[in-house]
């Protein structure tokens, strides 16, 4: 018989408001070889880690009241609390970039607004929508309902100009991911970039 204490998850206590979860919950923070703490937001660095909360809130509070020292238990380099939500929040927002990028090299991707809305309708839905951020208000309510209606995940969290760059196409109001492996992933990867913005 497995023990209980086999079966749940690792927990850490976040530097930032000292609330103890399960370590995929936090961001995970390491240090270099020059003593210098960046972001593991894999978790895949090896060595010792520190954890905050997915909050800015908690990383400037780590930063501020000199946490991440204490818990390496040695001086270590740390970028002024500003930089470094700014940095983290670049890491987070690459990492959606990067993942509709592979879904689109693999053809997974539909995109604008009519697209979008015609393959909500289909036989075969996506699996996520995501809506240009800066979309009218109409445009971006039409898809949100039709998505809604047919019961297929959807987010805001980029702007028509990046789908478009992302796309190498003009700007788009939106696009469509279809079903598979990458949406998971997007959705955990968008989740955890609206966290640690305070949108969610």
């Amino acid at each position: 018989m497995v023990s209980k204490a086999n079966t749940e998850p690792p927990q850490r206590s976040c530097l930032g408001c000292r609330t103890s979860k399960d370590k995929g919950l936090l961001l995970r923070f390491v240090q270099t070889p020059d003593m210098e703490i960046l972001p593991d937001l894999e978790s895949r660095l090896p060595g010792r880690g520190a954890y905050t909360c997915i909050s800015k809130r908690c990383l400037a509070a780590a930063v501020d009241q000199r946490q991440f020292k204490r818990s390496f238990k040695h001086d270590v380099s740390v970028m002024p609390a500003e930089q470094l939500v700014e940095y983290v929040r670049q890491q987070l927002h690459g990492r959606i970039v990067g993942l509709i990028g592979l879904a689109n090299k693999a053809g997974l991707i539909t995109s604008g607004g009519a697209m979008v809305s015609d393959a909500l309708r289909g036989k075969k839905k996506p699996g996520l929508v995501i809506v240009a951020t800066d979309v009218s208000e109409p445009i971006s309510d039409k898809i949100i309902h039709t998505a809604a209606a047919n019961h297929v995940p959807f987010r805001l969290v980029i702007t028509k100009d990046d789908i478009g760059m992302i796309l190498g196409k003009a700007p788009r109001s939106a696009l469509a991911v279809a079903s598979g492996g990458f949406v998971a992933q997007l959705i955990n990867a968008i989740d955890r970039y609206r966290n640690f913005l305070g949108e969610v």
